[in-house]
């Protein structure tokens, strides 16, 4: 009796020693999280959150280098057979694969074609893999978030073999560091130098000698770069620039290229100072003599601490995560944190995850699934056991979100408006229902266990929606969990 008693008055002081925010885990909050910081619950995720509080479980994902990956995940992506290839290998294959075709004909074109389409599920294995099984649930979020920010388009020629080293060498790597640093490493990666035609961009009227490949034919200003990076990078569509600024940041970029065989090393960047235009530039009021590529390095310091980009990307991190319209208190409270903090996104987020407007059950449950959302979200909380990700990539194209398939570089939204409609539900329910039953075109497996999958998204599947489900069919209740609005939204 003695020894119970002691037990009991251990057990009930290390319950009062925990954070006062554990103890009041709410499962609503907990869901809330989970579907905000992360792609929902699995199988186990419920429990967790609510034993460590929502404070413990937010500090744990934003510091992603402490949860350690399972090592089948670790395995299964070390072992992609381009996981390690370096920005010149890929170009040099592609450029390869080009020549051969030129002179090898059908056989040669149907080899070059089945190659990228093996990169393009080594891509979607990369990615879908991570979001799907990784416990660094918002490092994934963040990495989505900001390959949209920075979007390219897989469907752009050299891009077709870049954008998964685009996401792993300048996106995952400072996804929650410093703004300045992932704007630079996307700056100099030759997934963007292409897409957006900077690696062609030389002093207006020049046509310097030399080189190599084809940014050796290059000749004249190209703008498109320059303008991306301050309307939709940094400063906003409405930050105050003119459309002579994005002349003149043009003219300050000039020479920034990729050249595979005049490189060493792992990035293929280069500054082709032939290319670049020496005259001075005035640039949002900033006179810029010639510097070579350090111009350009100052323009991105002084974009990356812009007050004008601290309210841009706030506004944007705030309508991620918390409304599809941000309320106007919380997204100035964000900039200023970025302007103080040097533009640390970790801290960003954490003001971010602290705000009573995040925390407020009035936001809970109202953000609408993207198509992606929607997909990652059904494998994790049906534990879905296939590692094949073709249905899955067949699904996002289906529902007009293929991966790294935006073409324009806004990035896909995340909006309410850009995805609701009718027939975007009923691809939804078609995929749900398939996946549910076990059928999903090349990946079959058994049927979901519906009262598995109900407890797994405990108060995410409504009183009413479980009353619906309780009336139908066994084998129709987990189709119709997946296919209910509760779960369409996050």
């Amino acid at each position: 009796m003695k020894a119970r008693v002691i037990a009991w008055a251990l057990a009930c002081a290390a319950f009062a020693a925990l954070p006062a925010q554990a103890q009041r885990a709410s499962e609503a909050d907990a869901l809330h999280v989970l579907n905000r910081l992360g792609y929902g619950p699995a199988p186990g995720d419920l429990a967790h959150v609510r034993q460590v509080g929502i404070d413990r479980y937010i500090d744990e994902q934003l510091h992603p280098e402490r949860l350690p990956l399972p090592a089948d995940l670790a395995q299964q992506l070390a072992a992609l057979p381009t996981a390690a290839a370096s920005q010149r290998e890929l170009i040099t294959r592609y450029r390869e694969a080009a020549q051969a075709v030129k002179y090898g004909g059908d056989e040669a074109r149907a080899a070059r074609r089945e190659a990228l389409r093996q990169l393009d599920i080594e891509s979607g294995q990369a990615r879908l893999w991570r979001a799907a099984r990784s416990p660094r649930q918002l490092e994934e979020r963040m990495v989505d978030f900001w390959f949209n920010h920075f979007n390219v388009f897989v469907g752009k020629g050299l891009d077709r073999v870049l954008v998964g080293n685009y996401e792993r060498e300048a996106i995952r790597p400072y996804a929650m560091g410093r703004f300045r640093d992932l704007l630079g490493a996307t700056a100099h990666h030759p997934a963007m130098l292409f897409y957006l035609d900077n690696w062609q961009s030389v002093a207006a009227g020049s046509q310097p000698p030399g080189g190599a490949g084809p940014a050796a034919r290059a000749s004249g200003l190209n703008e498109n770069y320059a303008r991306e990076l301050m309307e939709l990078h940094t400063l906003g569509v409405d930050g105050g620039y003119t459309q002579q600024d994005v002349t003149e940041l043009a003219r300050v970029l000039t020479g920034w290229t990729f050249a595979p065989r005049l490189t060493t090393g792992a990035s293929v960047f280069a500054f082709d100072a032939r290319r670049h235009d020496r005259g001075d530039k005035l640039w949002l009021g900033q006179r810029i003599g010639d510097q070579g590529q350090a111009e350009g390095e100052r323009a991105l310091d002084l974009l990356a601490m812009h007050p004008a980009t601290a309210r841009h990307v706030s506004y944007q991190l705030a309508q991620y995560f918390v409304a599809d319209q941000p309320p106007a208190a919380l997204v100035d409270r964000l900039a200023r944190r970025y302007l103080a903090s040097g533009g640390d996104i970790q801290a960003l987020l954490e003001t971010l995850f602290a705000s009573p407007e995040f925390r407020s059950p009035k936001v809970q449950g109202q953000k609408f699934k993207t198509p992606y959302d929607y997909v990652v979200s059904t494998v994790r909380a049906t534990d879905w056991p296939s590692t094949d990700v073709r249905p899955l990539l067949g699904t996002l194209r289906q529902l007009g979100m293929p991966l790294y398939g935006c073409q324009t570089p806004d990035g896909y939204k995340n909006t309410q408006d850009a995805w609701l409609n009718p027939d975007a539900i009923t691809r939804r329910i078609a995929f749900a229902t398939a996946l549910a039953s076990g059928r999903l075109p090349a990946a079959p497996t058994q049927p979901v266990d519906a009262q598995a999958l109900l407890a797994t998204l405990g108060g995410g599947i409504s009183p009413k929606t479980r009353a619906a489900l309780a009336e139908a069919a066994p084998e129709l209740q987990a189709p119709m969990a997946l296919g209910s609005p509760d779960f369409m939204h996050r």
